[in-house]
């Protein structure tokens, strides 16, 4: 019987709120570790990678943008078994791949063998990162919207200083140990926290209804999700967070590249650049605080809206320091507030039954423009300048925000896609 087609009384009882904030915990620490050690810490051994193997800089960073498309390729799976299974088990399987995987791409000689290796690590990061830990936080908190919206907003607040961290760290111990001891290190690390952390912490909730009612919990998972793909307001998601998330991933690949462009020294532009790491939490926090006297999707669409400004102003303003810190401060406030508004709409609208497959199928979409958006903008920047592809990231800004209107209104009023399917109580 599984854990995703329940419903479940998370937060009924000093027990439940006891081991709510114990998989909260769990999450927010392996969310950050396996960020740092599965995405970012990619960035810093590039270049003695690229020595190491003597190959090219984009034939090496091309092992990244491979594992993010195997991760949005895994998604919709990853979505099924989370909604069949619960996390408990394909977060630990995860967790356990991961740290293979790490420790094989410390032993890798050549690029077929780091290609194969990113491979795993994009299936892991498929089982273990933001998508899977939010299917276990909105299956715990199911029909305790508040519960659910500070869970969200704890693990990707401490999530967010996953760069932070782990960048200068995997600096240190590039410089102590070289690359391939760094990653040892690293690898066992990672698999030292994140194992044991969702095996133990990751317990199934505790059910409150029959055994005949949770059978059916597949048959009813598997209408409301072709209900929901047969409507519009799914696509409309879809369309606003996958045009945000690539908005949002060319300006993180490209910012310093810009700024240095405009003239600005290298360190100026890096400093700045960091900026963005802080002002994600700043928005997931102005967001969650605004969601308490607004419907979520036009508090989104608002900050998106300003996300298109700031792109848009930047190549007219950015050549001084201070219009280059106050654009970036217009798009740096929502660059987290995707993450959490989406779980909260997708719980809103459809329920908790299926809501990893939905999430699963978003993802696909989503995470897939994170990985190709941002080669077309350096695409573009080459042919007609850094100008355009400001230009697309506004568009594709105010694309989401005029989509998340438009679901708003065609949503408000009307019955959601979940009473149709409802849960038994």
């Amino acid at each position: 019987m599984s854990d995703g087609g329940r419903l479940v009384s998370s937060a009924v009882g000093a027990e439940g709120r006891g081991h709510g904030r114990r998989v909260v915990a769990a999450l927010g620490l392996t969310q950050t570790i396996g960020y740092g050690v599965l995405y970012y810490a990619f960035s810093v051994f590039l270049s003695p990678m690229r020595h190491n193997l003597d190959a090219s800089g984009p034939q090496v960073a091309a092992a990244l943008t491979l594992a993010v498309l195997t991760t949005a390729l895994c998604a919709p799976l990853v979505g099924r078994l989370l909604d069949a299974h619960g996390g408990r088990g394909l977060m630990t399987a995860g967790s356990v791949l991961g740290t293979l995987a790490v420790l094989g791409w410390s032993r890798v000689t050549s690029l077929p063998q780091l290609y194969a290796v990113f491979l795993a690590i994009g299936v892991a990061s498929a089982m273990v990162l933001y998508e899977p830990a939010f299917a276990v936080i909105v299956g715990w908190f199911d029909g305790h919207d508040r519960g659910r919206a500070n869970a969200l907003l704890a693990v990707t607040i401490v999530a967010g200083f996953a760069s932070s961290i782990f960048l200068p760290l995997s600096g240190l111990l590039l410089q102590q140990y070289g690359w391939r001891q760094a990653l040892i290190i690293l690898g066992l690390g990672y698999g030292a926290a994140a194992i044991p952390l969702h095996a133990l912490a990751l317990r199934r909730p505790r059910p409150t209804i029959t055994t005949a009612a949770a059978s059916a919990g597949s048959a009813r998972r598997t209408d409301l999700v072709k209900t929901a793909v047969r409507a519009r307001p799914f696509w409309i998601l879809a369309a606003a967070f996958t045009a945000h998330s690539g908005a949002v991933a060319t300006i993180a690949v490209l910012l310093v590249t810009y700024l240095v462009h405009l003239g600005h020294p290298p360190i100026f532009a890096a400093t700045v650049a960091g900026l963005l790491g802080v002002l994600s939490v700043t928005g997931r926090l102005v967001t969650t605080g605004l969601r308490r006297r607004w419907a979520a999707a036009p508090v989104a669409a608002a900050i998106f809206a300003l996300q298109s400004a700031g792109a848009l102003l930047l190549p007219v303003i950015g050549e001084t320091a201070a219009g280059a810190v106050g654009c970036v401060l217009l798009f740096g406030i929502g660059f987290g507030v995707a993450t959490i508004t989406l779980p909260h709409l997708l719980a809103e609208r459809y329920g908790t039954v299926a809501y990893a497959t939905l999430s699963g199928r978003i993802a696909m979409f989503s995470v897939a423009d994170k990985a190709l958006a941002p080669l077309g903008a350096i695409a573009l920047a080459q042919v007609v300048g850094y100008g355009w592809v400001m230009a697309a990231v506004a568009l594709a800004c105010m694309t989401a925000a005029l989509a998340l209107v438009v679901y708003h209104r065609r949503s408000f009023g009307r019955p959601a896609t979940r009473p149709a399917v409802q849960e038994a109580s």
